[in-house]
């Protein structure tokens, strides 16, 4: 039977979750403050979060299905506080189990996990975004194999759940190279800013032109490897910072999404998307 749209279509959007703890550390000001602004954005407050992180690659997909799963320190060298963080955000088995049933209907295969903590991808976003941990948290692997149809084949399958208030974040990174992070002499690093500046050129004008069709938009995204720069800002087998996008671009059924939050001083270009409530999340599914 058919049911009056909702009111609120929740908004699906992919973040730059930082490097490491550093976003909580107040080392990446521009991570911490659009996360820590974002919530009060929203239609209204999610009934939970999705969060896919691109620190997670299994095959099948893995969700995240425990009742309170623990932290994951993902990352090395940082101050002993931070091998100390809490989040203590309840689990949402239901929530789990029925992304595992929309991934079915939509033929692809995943897995439960109730073993794996969430990391950093997860509880550093979530920490700047929901301090006081009071919203639910579902952690969903990427596909292994970094095939943007793949992920954007997940995003499909969890648009409805857009619908029920549950928020859809993609959390990476659109610029993930630590040849040009860690780039110690001027040429290398301007030839970075170069190659960072143009991919995210090619990858603003790809999300947010209205002049194409959501299956012109996907195919067009899905091709990103022969984007300007693509393999110097993602460099092969290292995309997985990359992939959330897809997600939240099939979540969004190839709409239009704008660009959020600030520059983030440096100098290598980056960007953040949402795609808005607006677009009506049931769609054709190709």
């Amino acid at each position: 039977g058919t049911s009056a749209a909702p009111a609120m279509t929740m908004p699906t959007v992919f973040i730059q979750h930082g490097g490491g703890p550093m976003p909580l550390l107040g080392r990446q000001p521009a991570v911490s403050n659009f996360l820590g602004a974002y919530m009060a954005t929203l239609p209204s407050r999610p009934s939970a979060v999705v969060v896919v992180t691109a620190h997670w690659e299994d095959d099948p997909v893995a969700v995240s299905s425990a009742d309170a799963p623990p932290l994951y320190f993902d990352y090395g060298g940082f101050p002993p506080e931070t091998y100390e963080y809490k989040y203590p955000a309840d689990g949402a088995p239901a929530l789990a189990e029925q992304i595992r049933s929309l991934l079915k209907a939509s033929g692809v295969q995943s897995q439960a996990d109730a073993q794996r903590g969430w990391d950093h991808g997860v509880f550093v976003p979530m920490k700047l975004l929901v301090p006081d941990a009071d919203i639910p948290v579902v952690a969903l692997s990427l596909r292994a194999g970094q095939r943007a149809d793949d992920q954007v084949a997940i995003g499909k399958a969890l648009a409805p759940l857009r619908d029920q208030g549950v928020l859809i974040i993609g959390s990476g990174a659109s610029f993930h190279n630590f040849k040009y992070f860690f780039a110690r002499d001027a040429e290398a690093r301007s030839r970075g800013q170069s190659h960072a500046q143009a991919f995210d050129q090619w990858l603003r004008s790809s999300v947010t032109d209205t002049d194409l069709s959501p299956d012109e938009r996907i195919r067009r995204l899905c091709a990103w490897e022969t984007a300007p720069s693509a393999r110097e800002a993602h460099p092969p087998r290292g995309a997985e910072h990359l992939m959330p996008l897809f997600v939240c671009l099939g979540a969004a059924l190839g709409a239009a999404g704008r660009r959020v939050g600030e520059e983030d001083g440096t100098s290598l270009a980056n960007s953040q998307f949402e795609w808005s409530g607006e677009e009506p999340a049931i769609g054709p599914h190709c």
